[in-house]
C-alpha cells in the first residue's frame, strides 16, 4: 500500500524528522554491528599470529583450537545476524522476492487432473491454462572416495622387467583430501563462514572421521 503523504508544511517537516532519525539509528546499529565484526577477527588474527609465532608464545594446541573455534563462531554468528537485519529491512521497504536464477535446472512436476471428462456434461477437457509455482530444492553434498590402482606388468620371458605408471601427485604427501576436498574445507570455512569444528561434525555424520589435531 502507498504511503499517504502529508499535505501540511508542518506535517511533511515532522515526517522528514522522524525519517532522519530513524535513518540515524540504523546506521548506528550498522556501525555497531561491523564495529563487532572487526573486533572479532581482530581477536582472531591475534590467535592466529600466536599460533605461527616462537614456540615459547604460544597456547596449548586444545585451548588454541577452542579459542579458535569460539572466535569463528562468534564471527559467523555476527555475520548472519547482520544478514538478517539487513533482510528484515528489505522486506519493510518493500523488496521483491528474486526470481530463481536461469542457470538452474529444472525438474518440472506435472499434476494432472483425477479425470479429464467434464464433472458437468461428461465431455472431453481441454487445457485452458495453467498455474506455474517454482521452489528452491537441493541435493544433499555427497562424499566419495576416489580409488587410484596402479597395475603392475612383468615380464614373463626375463622376468626382470616391471612397468607401472607413477603415483600421481597429492596436494598432501600421504593425505586423505583431494585437491576438491580442500577446495571445499577452505571455501565453507572463508566465504561461507563455516568454522573447521562445524565441518567435522558434518563429517562425523556421514561417518567419516578425521583426526581434529590434523585439521587445516
Amino acid at each position: 500500500m502507498d504511503a499517504v503523504l502529508p499535505q501540511d508544511l508542518a506535517e511533511a517537516h515532522a515526517l522528514i524528522e522522524r525519517l532522519t532519525a530513524s535513518l540515524a539509528e540504523k546506521e548506528a546499529a550498522l556501525s555497531h554491528r561491523d564495529d563487532e565484526i572487526e573486533r572479532l577477527e581482530r581477536i582472531l588474527d591475534k590467535y592466529i599470529r600466536r599460533q605461527y609465532g616462537r614456540s615459547s608464545e604460544q597456547l596449548p594446541p586444545e585451548q588454541m583450537a577452542l579459542g579458535l573455534e569460539e572466535l569463528e563462531a562468534g564471527i559467523a554468528a555476527a555475520k548472519a545476524k547482520a544478514e538478517s537485519q539487513d533482510a528484515t529491512r528489505v522486506r519493510r521497504h518493500g523488496g521483491k522476492r528474486g526470481a530463481l536464477p536461469d542457470h538452474l535446472p529444472r525438474v518440472e512436476i506435472v499434476i494432472e487432473p483425477e479425470t479429464q471428462a467434464c464433472p458437468c456434461c461428461g465431455g472431453a477437457l481441454h487445457i485452458i491454462g495453467e498455474d506455474k509455482s517454482e521452489r528452491l530444492d537441493v541435493i544433499p553434498a555427497q562424499h566419495r572416495v576416489l580409488v587410484t590402482r596402479r597395475p603392475k606388468y612383468g615380464c614373463r620371458l626375463c622376468r626382470e622387467g616391471v612397468s607401472q605408471p607413477p603415483a600421481p601427485p597429492h596436494i598432501i604427501e600421504a593425505g586423505l583430501p583431494t585437491e576438491a576436498m580442500l577446495a571445499h574445507v577452505l571455501v565453507s570455512k572463508y566465504a561461507d563462514h563455516l568454522p573447521l569444528y562445524r565441518q567435522h561434525q558434518i563429517l562425523e555424520r556421514q561417518g567419516i572421521r578425521i583426526d581434529r589435531m590434523n585439521e587445516a
